[in-house]
């Protein structure tokens, strides 16, 4: 088993929902995490609950490669290396295709497809130079198509095929990928709130024990693409 202690991880959309599930996990393994997004007042928030001598927030939007590349530069400057990058960030909307506006379809793709390329291209360096683990946060939608989903199957599907063919680019190097996709979970994604009725629901802290999981593997193993959905339907 892979010995987790004074590693370092980099998740972006990390300040609350899946990325802050991830975070807590991984901190709670003795990793030293920096997460990202766009909320000043969220990454404060996550950053104290993680603790300060672990963990650091940086203001990134991952539609901006030079954000990502300060990322990663700020990262380094504190840590001196790079060993794990969860690229997490991601938006949804959801409508007929004829009522889908322009603005959400490339917000879609700006955010969730061509973020996990920022990151990428930003870390793959400090990747190499550690033989570290790029992991993406994808969905159940990048391989299962539903009404009204066109824009958000589009970027799923992407993920999942951009992920795995850096699978095979990048396993000469040494540094491993895996790409997650879950299917429902209880976060705020979508102006989604949070409650006891998402009881039913994969939990953030469910898909950290999963990355930790992939984390502590044999390095002679690598699960590329995890399918993961909750064990029973919701009941209602």
């Amino acid at each position: 088993m892979e010995d987790l202690k004074g590693k370092v991880a980099y998740i972006t959309g990390g300040s609350k929902g899946i990325g802050l599930g991830i975070a807590r996990e991984l901190v709670d393994s003795g990793m030293r995490v920096a997460i990202s997004g766009r909320g000043a007042s969220d990454l404060e928030n996550a950053v104290a609950l993680l603790g300060p001598e672990n963990a650091m927030g940086i203001i990134s939007d991952v539609t901006r490669l030079e954000d990502e590349t300060s990322a990663v530069e700020k990262i380094i400057d504190r840590w001196g290396q790079l060993d794990v990058v969860v690229a997490n960030a991601g938006v949804g909307h959801f409508a007929p295709i004829d009522e889908l506006e322009a603005s959400a379809w490339h917000q879609m793709i700006n955010t969730n497809l061509n973020g996990v390329y920022h990151t990428l291209m930003a870390s793959m360096d400090p990747l190499k130079a550690s033989k570290g683990y790029y992991i993406t946060i994808a969905s159940l939608a990048g391989t299962n198509f539903f009404a009204q989903g066109a824009g958000y199957n589009a970027t799923k599907f992407g993920v999942v095929g951009f992920t795995q063919a850096v699978m095979l680019d990048l396993r000469p190097h040494g540094v491993k990928v895996s790409t997650i996709m879950p299917g429902s979970v209880s976060t705020y994604f979508n102006d989604h709130t949070p409650s006891s009725k998402d009881a039913w629901k994969i939990q953030p802290e469910d898909i950290g024990r999963l990355v930790k999981d992939l984390l502590q593997m044999h390095p002679r193993t690598l699960p590329s693409k995890i399918e993961v959905r909750p064990t029973r339907p919701d009941l209602k």
